[in-house]
Parts: C-alpha cells; structure tokens; sequence
C-alpha cells in the first residue's frame, strides 16, 4: 500500500473515535481562500489532488470521493487513487446527493466548522445529513508532520498604489454597517482585511496577503487578529491607533464581547463558526455579504492606472516569451517553458511573484483546463501542435492574467484547429466589444463569448471571467462572467477576465484571455451603460486565425488590437522580437 493510500484508513479510525459515520473535508483553510499555505493543504495530503477546486467525502464504513468541477476533472483522474476513491464531477454528482445516497438520510457527517460557510453546508442538511461540527479535524490526528502556519510580517501598502488611505475606507465600510442597523462586521478574508488597511503580505502563495481576522466596528475602528510580532512598528504606525492589534488567542474573548450587537457575517465567505460562536455568545447574526467585497472590487483612477502599468511590462514580457516559443520552444520542455516566462517577467523590478502557478500545457495537456505541469509529467513542446500557455504576474501596483494558444510550425495550423480557434476569438471579441446597461450582470453576458462556438456545436466547461484584485487575489469577487447567475452586476471599475475556450481532449486545448476593465460608456440621454478597455497586450496568433469566418467588425477590432500591442510594447523590444512583433501584429488580412 503506498503512503497516500494508508491514509484513508488511518481516517476512518479518527472518524470511528470521534463517534461519527463520515467526514467532509472542503479544499481551504480557515479563510476559505482558493490558494492556501502547506498547512492547510489537507485534501493534497489525503487524496493526492492537488486543484484548488474540491473535497471530498469519507464515510467510516463505505465509500469515498473526492468532487471537483470541469476544469480539473482530468486531472484528478490522474492524481486520484480511483481503487481507494471516486473521482466525481460536482455538479453532475453533488457532494450531498452522493453522501445521502450512501449513508442515508440520518448519517452523522462531521465536519470541520472553520473550514465551510454556512451556505456550503445547506445542501448536506437539505439531505437530511446531520452534520457534526467536531472541535478538531481529524486529518489533523492522521497528519503528523503537518507544516507550521505561515508567519511572515505585515508590512504597509503604500498610498501610492493604494489610491486611498484606510482610515477613508474604514470610514466608508462603517457607514455601510450603520445604514444597515449593524454594529460590527466580521471580516475573515484576508484579501479584504488587506484592502481595508492597507496592507500586504507573503503567507500564502500568489496572494500577497497576511492571514488574520479583523472585526470592524460601526465607528471606524479595528481589531486585527494577528501575531504582534508580525507586525513590525513601521506597520503598526501605518495602521494607526484606530486599528488595534490582537493576539489570534483573544479572537475568542472578542467575540463572545459581541454578545446583545448585531454582527454581519458573510454566509459564504466567513467560516460557520464564527457563526455558531456568535450565535452562543447572544449576538444577533446579520447574514450579508463582505461590506468590502464589492469596493474593494470597483477598482480607483490610481488601481487602474497601476493595472495598465502592470500589464505593460507584463506584455514585455509575454511578447519576449512567444517570441522565444516561436523561434526556440520546439524541443523544450513544458515546465522549462514556463520557467522561462517567469523569467521574462523577473527582468523587470517590480516583479514580484506569479499570480497563480502556470497553466504550460501542450498538445493534449492543453485539454487538461487547469493543467499543472510538474518534472514528472511536463511534456516536450513539438513541432506543428498546439501549446496553452496562461499565466500571470503580482506587481505592486497589478495583478495580471493572461492566457495565449499558438501553433509551433512556421505555416497556418490546421483546419481542425483554426476553426475552433478563430470560434474562441469571435467570443473573445464579442465580449471586448459589449456595451451594455449599468446593472447587467456577468450572466447576461456570458452567452456573448459562447455563441460563435455553439454555432458550430461547441462549448466548454467553465466560468468565462472573472475578478482581478490590485495587488490581491488573482480570482477576486463578488462578480464574474459565467453561466450561473450571481446577483452583482457589472460596475465601473472592475477588472474581469475574458477568457472563452474550446477543449479536444487527447488532443488540444484553446483558450484566449485578456483583461477587461469596466468603465462608463457613451449612451441615450438618461441612460447609464457600461463598455470594457482591454488592459492585456499581446498579439493573438494569425496561424490559428481562419480570416474567412471573421466579420467585417471583428477584423477591425483585432486589427486595432494589434496595431495597439504593438505601438506599445514594440519600442521596449530588441530588433529580433521586434520584427517577430511587427509580423505578429500586421493587419490580419495582409498576406
């Protein structure tokens, strides 16, 4: 039996002690965060399937499963033990449909309530589960040499990036509690808390923030539950008196001080216990979303002009990078390219980290939708195939994103590729190209970016955009572009992802992502619309592009597109790249 397979056993016997039938563990820590510290990465730890999507489902006595959406379902074929678990898509099997199935109605789940929002766990209780909050993980009993929480200092975001100091913010998210009739907020996201006081950290990979807990109260005031020791006097002064430091042990004692106010706890991004423990203390939940969610989302003039800085020495770097795929890729391997990249972006100052591991996939890996490229499976980068490179970069000022699909022979790719290819581009440039009323959400505008595909019967199997944070999570909320409905709509300031694809399995996988950045838009006298500035600057590949299915529009866009990318990036080039640029950016139907 190799290691990973003896752990399931081990936890059945924690779960056997602990007097329950099963256990869900949800993929997060105790901030439910996409991207977490090594010591928070138990569902790694059990089951080997490392997507930040997932969880899975034990039962003491039965089956297991580990769940996780379309665009890590190959992979977890691949990392996933299939003799010890099932490997299931969540929305075609749901996590609390299988558990009822399996255990019956009744069954005494456990789980971790650090770890789930109240709103995670509705579905389980739907079933008739009983679900057990347990007052430790059980993997935790199982997991002996588990890592130590990260604990890197805190350290001031400048006014200069920051475009507005944290006692104005404050000031802005009080009022909203007060309008509301609430006397304190629990903030349990980390990307929040940084936002709101202006600060900035390295405890988790790719998000330069500081794991901590804040209550913020209804007259502007603070309290940031971290170590002091992180927080070095510099920081401290920063924060000012207002916002007062607590050791993460008096969390407990701050709460319970709560007990007779009205607390607003967001259902889906703050774990239940902060819930339950409120609720025992005798405060009165306000169940509502992040009061920093939202603006921190509506990025300013001084974010916004940081992201277009960002992402002009992001294209530098990017355009370096395709030019060495084109002239040097071929025989390299999928790791070694992505390596590169990296170093590209390096050779700039402001460089600080990527925004999230890259996606470096070719030929078939290019099918696996969030395909992470390891020395065991990186693939050789081949002549006349399709190679996927999405990636992006942390600056102070930005965070990028950004995703390109070429073709590595000298002529036109095939067929078979450049149709699909060029029904990916149709939907990218529809959805650059919208305008729309102030008030339309993501939803409504998902279809644009899907409809050339489904003209040809095609789709693909995840969200089309999605939030970008100022020097923050890469994945930002509360709005996004995709099928599923959510309420928030489309706001000045925001920047989104556009990013359609198509996927062949066992073959290639496309996908084109630029940045898009929302702001007002000409319209009717007493209408208000919206349209997008594209902040992403590089060219799209002409090999992959059938001109013969392009509009009359969709040839100008992309043509003005090009002639953009290159007046800006061409001047920072050496002449190699330079003449690759101007090749790659001429007018598409110039042959």
């Amino acid at each position: 039996m190799s290691e990973i397979s003896a752990r399931l056993p081990a936890l059945r016997r924690v779960l056997e002690d602990m007097d329950v039938d099963g256990f869900l563990l949800l993929r997060g820590d105790e901030h439910l965060g996409e991207y977490v510290a090594p010591y928070a990465e138990r569902l790694a730890w059990l089951t080997g399937f490392t997507g930040s999507a997932g969880l899975a489902a034990v039962l003491r006595d039965g089956p297991a499963a580990v769940f996780s959406d379309g665009r890590y379902i190959t992979q977890m074929d691949h990392q996933v033990d299939g003799t010890a678990w099932g490997r299931l898509h969540l929305r075609d099997t749901p996590p609390a449909e299988w558990l009822a199935a399996q255990g019956g109605r009744g069954s005494r789940i456990g789980y971790d309530p650090r770890l789930v929002g109240e709103a995670g766990l509705q579905p389980y209780l739907a079933r008739g589960l009983e679900m057990v909050p347990l007052a430790a993980n059980p993997v935790d009993r199982v997991w002996t040499d588990r890592p130590a929480a990260p604990g890197t200092p805190c350290l001031p975001h400048p006014l200069s990036f920051a475009g507005e100091d944290s006692a104005a913010k404050r000031t802005r998210m009080a009022d909203i509690l007060r309008a509301d009739g609430q006397d304190a907020a629990i903030l349990g996201d980390p990307t929040s808390i940084a936002w709101l006081l202006n600060i900035r950290g390295n405890d988790i990979p790719y998000t330069p923030v500081c794991l901590a807990f804040a209550i913020l109260h209804a007259d502007a005031r603070v309290d940031l539950f971290i170590d002091p020791a992180r927080v070095p006097p510099d920081t401290a002064h920063w924060l000012g008196p207002q916002v007062r430091i607590v050791p993460p042990d008096g969390l407990d004692a701050a709460l319970a001080a709560l007990g007779g106010q009205n607390v607003r706890v967001d259902p889906v991004g703050t774990s239940i216990w902060f819930i339950q423990t409120l609720e025992a203390a005798g405060a009165t939940i306000a169940r509502a979303a992040d009061p920093c969610a939202l603006p921190r989302a509506c990025k300013n003039t001084v974010e916004q002009d940081g992201a277009r800085q960002a992402h002009l020495i992001d294209g530098v770097a990017l355009c370096r990078f395709l030019h060495w795929v084109d002239t040097q890729g071929v025989g390299q391997d999928e790791l070694q390219a992505a390596t590169r990249l990296d170093g590209f972006r390096a050779l700039n100052r402001d460089y600080r980290e990527e925004s999230f591991p890259a996606i470096s996939g070719a030929g078939p890996n290019g099918a696996v939708i969030h395909y992470r490229v390891t020395p065991d499976s990186a693939r050789t980068i081949g002549a006349d195939e399709v190679y996927l490179i999405d990636s992006g970069g942390q600056y102070p000022f930005g965070t990028t994103d950004v995703t390109r699909t070429v073709w590595t022979g000298a002529g036109p790719g095939p067929d078979s590729v450049r149709g699909p290819f060029t029904r990916v581009l149709q939907g990218h440039i529809a959805l650059a190209r919208a305008r729309f009323p102030v008030g339309t959400t993501g939803h409504a505008l998902d279809a644009l970016a899907r409809y050339a595909l489904w003209q040809d019967g095609l789709d693909y199997d995840h969200g089309t955009g999605h939030g970008i944070g100022s020097y923050l999570s890469v994945h930002e909320g509360p709005c996004s572009i995709s099928p599923v409905h959510r309420p928030v709509a489309v706001a000045a300031g925001m920047i989104l992802s556009d990013e359609p694809g198509y996927y062949r399995p066992g073959a290639f996988g496309i996908r084109l992502e630029n940045l898009l950045l929302a702001h007002p838009a000409p319209a009717e006298a007493g209408r208000h619309f919206l349209a997008f500035e594209t902040l992403t600057l590089a060219p799209f590949d002409r090999r992959l592009i059938d001109p013969a299915l392009l509009t009359g529009e969709e040839v100008a866009w992309l043509d003005s597109y090009h002639a953009r990318v290159f007046d800006l990036i061409a001047p920072q080039l050496d002449a190699d790249a330079r003449a690759w640029l101007a090749t790659s950016c001429a007018p598409i139907l110039a042959e």
